[in-house]
């Protein structure tokens, strides 16, 4: 990949997954190459939703949107987010508020 090439990770629960999320993401997508929406397994929260339910919801939810030909995965994660970005290669973090 070349160093214009921007990876971003969107990390958070989606339990569930929000037009807000979703709102995030749209926007996310015009500033980065490649998103990666990452759920945490996070079982301490005790989720509603098990975590294949909530990536399932996530890409739902993408189906019918503009993402701006950005490449989005969703995927999980249970580690530290640090480590999770580093594995991702990830050179940006999205939150939102």
């Amino acid at each position: 990949m070349n160093n214009n090439f921007i990876t971003g990770i969107y990390p958070g629960t989606f339990d569930p997954v929000t037009f807000g999320h979703i709102d995030i993401i749209i926007r996310a997508s015009h500033i980065v190459n490649k998103l990666i929406v990452s759920v945490a397994e996070n079982k301490h929260k005790k989720p509603f939703f098990d975590l294949d339910e909530r990536k399932k919801m996530i890409l739902d939810s993408l189906n019918e949107v503009d993402t701006n030909n950005c490449i989005i995965d969703v995927v999980g994660f249970n580690n530290l987010l640090v480590e999770h970005a580093k594995k991702c290669d990830a050179k940006v973090i999205i939150r939102g508020l």
